[in-house]
């Protein structure tokens, strides 16, 4: 019988070995399957050792290395300190790992306490303890929104300062809230690097691997941090007569092969025996490879922004960058008007994010209006006929993205232009497209599900899909073990599962919407938003204009890809570490003729 690259090969029932169990104790037929060690599933590895359960994990790319800053709710911390809380009550003191200096691995008190403050931190410091005076989170001292948009065909300016979001003193289980639009409509209370959190999290459950494999026991915890499922046809996802699937995984080698990260399989290496987790989960990204293979699909969402068009795509493009400029402990949203040649308007977003204490970290996004291309032909930088492949036509197209992002990130930040071109950037500017995705069901075996923004993904600027991921479905994986506890079946528990991984992504695409057409930023939070109406007089049911997704034309529009955050290009320059500039109360576009 043939099967197809999509299909797996039907398995018996009877485990072949590859590497032995008494060779990777803790390894084979685990409770708990994690493909893809984001932080969807590192969370969801956590649930289950804190529930009694065998985790492995999974993930090809080793550390964690994603260079973005997260807006993080304040779940994600009393989500730690429920695993804290868990975590000694099931195992003792003895059951938890310890930090490198000797005190008891507590993740809530890693990722911020009263006693200790933020800054430009070395996660693995913090963690082993040997930086005592400093955790990994930054709090929000400065929220900050700026409507720029022309009204009555004029530049107009309008400030909302608003008060800054109180940071819980001590972890408290009563206030993770269990909706997650409830969530995301809260505002955001933490800033703090991707990587750090999800180094904190790697760090953890490595610590339960070693502590467990040096008192000879059976692991609870098991990582694979440079392998993958083995894509050879028929020989990675095998399916039982049950419709379940045996997984097996290979070691791999990373190579930058002409600018591209290729991986290949570890010459002479073994298969890894997995075996039948009774729960795996899928989330890996954006683009799931492994998904892609189970039969997993998603689809453009389409949303109605009451426009006049109708439903269209819901996308939008961005340029991103890291400038070396002290932002500090800040969220600053801007929108701004922009007009192409018939002198239609369009809405642009811009946000500034730092890190308290921190001048390396100030990320700036802007939004690409809908008709611009960054057509170094059009721009007439370089003469018609000129190859596109050539180094002439990227460098003009590179100095259009950079001019671009310059301007509008001076504007946000209140800095001029001529000083900001000085700054030293440690990534970007990059452009990117985001549209909105999602699948029509998260289970793809009787056992497996796809999770995080490997099912579905929203609006890039709120770090809204990192907290749909760890603090919504991630908590989805506690519940199952609750009801599995409870005496549910695995058949019932996971389609529950399934369908509640679903439910949250879906009130994340709805809350997500707001941020293609509507002027107020969602993750202020809805008391903030109703705040900002009332100073601005922000009239709440306006929409923004747009051109339809597949009208849109750039020179080169892809997905923001995580690789890129390892191979950052410095950009030398200053470091300005001085506080940003106040705000002026005069709009940009006034300044110049102002006397």
């Amino acid at each position: 019988m043939l099967h197809s690259p999509d299909t797996p090969r039907e398995a018996a029932v009877t485990t072949p070995s590859h590497e032995s169990e008494a060779e990777l104790p803790g390894v084979l037929d685990p409770d708990f399957l994690a493909l893809g060690l984001g932080g969807t599933n590192m969370m969801a590895m956590l649930w289950s050792v804190a529930m009694g359960r065998r985790a492995v994990g999974v993930e090809m790319r080793g550390d964690p290395f994603l260079g973005v800053h997260w807006n993080i709710r304040e779940d994600l911390y009393h989500q730690f300190g429920l695993i804290d809380q868990l975590m000694l009550e099931r195992y003792g003191a003895e059951g938890v790992p310890r930090r490198a200096d000797g005190r008891l691995f507590r993740l809530a008190e890693c990722f911020r306490s009263a006693d200790t403050c933020a800054g430009d931190i070395v996660a693995d410091e913090i963690i082993d303890g040997f930086d005592r005076d400093q955790h990994i989170s930054g709090s929000i001292h400065h929220v900050e929104f700026i409507d720029d948009r022309f009204r009555g065909g004029l530049p107009n300016r309008e400030i909302t300062v608003l008060s800054p979001p109180q940071p819980p003193e001590r972890p408290d289980s009563n206030m993770i809230r269990g909706d997650v639009a409830d969530m995301l409509n809260g505002a955001s209370t933490f800033q703090a690097e991707a990587a750090a959190t999800l180094t904190l999290m790697r760090r953890y459950l490595e610590r339960i691997e070693e502590q467990d494999l040096a008192h000879g026991g059976e692991p609870r915890v098991r990582i694979f941090s440079r392998h993958r499922v083995v894509t050879t046809e028929g020989d990675g996802f095998l399916r039982l007569p049950d419709g379940r699937l045996r997984i097996r995984i290979e070691p791999l080698q990373e190579y930058d092969f002409k600018g591209r990260f290729v991986r290949v399989r570890e010459p002479g290496s073994e298969t890894i025996e997995i075996g039948v987790p009774e729960l795996f989960v899928i989330a890996q990204g954006f683009h799931s490879s492994d998904a892609k293979r189970l039969g997993f699909r998603q689809h453009d969402v389409e949303v109605d922004h009451q426009d006049g068009r109708g439903p269209v795509v819901a996308q939008a493009d961005f340029v991103a960058g890291l400038m070396e400029v002290l932002i500090d402990g800040r969220l600053r949203r801007r929108i701004s008007s922009m007009f192409d040649a018939d002198g239609r308007e369009y809405w642009v977003r811009q946000i500034a994010v730092g890190h308290e204490n921190d001048p390396e970290v100030g990320w700036v996004l802007v939004q690409v209006p809908d008709y611009m291309s960054f057509d170094p032909v059009e721009a007439g930088l370089i003469p018609a006929g000129t190859d596109p492949e050539s180094p002439e036509y990227f460098a003009a197209y590179q100095h259009l993205i950079f001019d671009f992002y310059v301007e509008q990130a001076a504007e946000v930040l209140e800095i001029p232009k001529s000083e900001l071109t000085k700054v030293q950037m440690a990534y970007g500017p990059k452009l990117f497209s985001l549209i909105e995705r999602i699948g029509d069901d998260a289970l793809i075996a009787p056992n497996g599900v796809v999770a995080g923004d490997s099912f579905g993904n929203g609006h890039f600027l709120t770090s809204g899909g990192a907290m749909t991921g760890m603090i919504g479905h991630s908590a989805r994986i506690l519940q199952y073990w609750q009801s599995r506890d409870a005496g549910t079946s695995r058949t019932d528990a996971i389609r529950w599962l399934a369908d509640r991984i679903k439910e949250d992504t879906e009130a994340w695409l709805d809350v997500s919407a707001q941020e293609y057409s509507q002027a107020v930023p969602i993750n202020f939070g809805a008391e903030r938003i109703q705040q900002i109406t009332a100073a601005s007089g922000i009239d709440i049911s306006d929409r923004a204009h747009g051109i339809d997704a597949s009208r849109r034309k750039r020179h080169s529009l892809l997905p923001l890809d995580a690789s890129d955050w390892r191979k950052r290009t410095l950009r030398n320059g200053k470091v300005l570490s001085a506080p940003l500039p106040k705000l002026q109360p005069m709009h940009p576009a006034l300044r110049e003729t102002a006397v």
